[in-house]
């Protein structure tokens, strides 16, 4: 395909719409940063709807980078798991890394927090629990996430009552150390999210799967009180507290929430890997256990008025119309 280098080059990402890329036709933008624009795509193959990553130029012209990102989204594309987002083809296109993957109708976890402020508890946990299986398959496959946030959590409409939500991790493609080998974060800085970046990836010791179980940790603390467990007003004092600063117990910032969960996130959130559960399933069986205790105050259960409970997030038509962002392209 003669000449498409051309239109990754300096130019607005929306003159791609229309055009084919690697057996691609590009529908519409659905996500974009600093390395990679993502776009809604028509498999002309295949004949179905995917989501299509373009990375940047510059990353397919580093020789150690390009090599380990093909085998690892092939790697990625080997889990055969019900909540990752499958990835059906990476390569190399005219200059350009793409990889293709299954287009999931529906919103992410950040866009459902930000239109309904924290979850009923059980929400919370049954979501925990389809990440946490999702990363500890990948982790059984020599992948650990590094980036795990809402952003990266994408909600589709459940099979039923009992199910409301299906969920897919997202983000396996690019993987985090294929860009911190290869120059392309600068001496000092990382690759994660700061609300949920664990502390062995800021100070930047050797990371493993317990790095995935503080980001999740993070995220589900997010979804229980409405906020991550830190906040500071710039980035340097965020970066102290992961490291260095006790996390507030959740049951204090959202009254009603079980006291329980305290000693539970105090575990996820330990500054020393070794500390924290061993696995991202052990933290949502530990978090499912001591929710089952019951509201602190005997009250209500906390997002659950005593009436009139909360409809699904499927009947928010916010929700509804809103596609997937597919964030993670750094």
């Amino acid at each position: 395909m003669a000449g498409e280098t051309s239109l990754f080059a300096g130019r607005p990402s929306g003159e791609l719409v229309g055009r084919r890329v690697a057996g691609y036709a590009i529908e519409r933008e659905i996500g974009r940063g600093g390395m990679a624009v993502v776009y809604r795509a028509h498999d002309l193959r295949l004949d179905r709807t995917v989501a299509l990553k373009l990375l940047a130029p510059e990353l397919a012209r580093n020789d150690t980078f390009r090599k380990r990102f093909i085998h690892e989204s092939q790697v990625a594309a080997a889990i055969d798991h019900p909540h990752i987002v499958p990835v059906f083809e990476a390569g190399e296109t005219d200059g350009v890394l793409y990889i293709a993957m299954r287009y999931v109708p529906g919103s992410d976890l950040r866009h459902l927090l930000d239109v309904r402020g924290p979850l009923p508890p059980p929400d919370a946990v049954r979501i925990a629990g389809q990440v946490a299986s999702a990363l500890d398959a990948a982790h059984e496959h020599g992948l650990v996430h590094r980036d795990v946030k809402p952003g990266n959590i994408l909600v589709a409409e459940g099979t039923d009552s009992d199910h409301p939500e299906y969920v897919y991790l997202t983000d396996f493609g690019l993987t985090k150390k294929s860009l911190s080998l290869t120059g392309f974060t600068s001496v000092g800085q990382f690759v994660g999210t700061l609300d949920y970046v664990a502390p062995e990836q800021i100070s930047g010791r050797p990371v493993d799967g317990r790095c995935d179980v503080y980001s999740l940790s993070c995220v589900v603390y997010e979804t229980l009180t409405g906020r991550p467990p830190f906040q500071r007003e710039d980035d340097m004092a965020l970066l102290w507290a992961h490291q260095y600063d006790e996390p507030p117990p959740p049951s204090g910032t959202r009254p009603g929430l079980a006291a329980a969960v305290d000693p539970v996130f105090a575990k996820a959130l330990a500054k020393s890997p070794d500390a924290r559960h061993d696995t991202c399933l052990a933290f949502v069986a530990a978090l499912r256990a001591a929710l089952a205790v019951g509201p602190a105050d005997g009250g209500p259960e906390p997002g659950r008025p005593e009436t009139a409970p909360r409809p699904p997030a499927w009947a928010d038509p916010v929700f509804g119309l809103r596609a997937a962002r597919f964030p993670g392209t750094q």
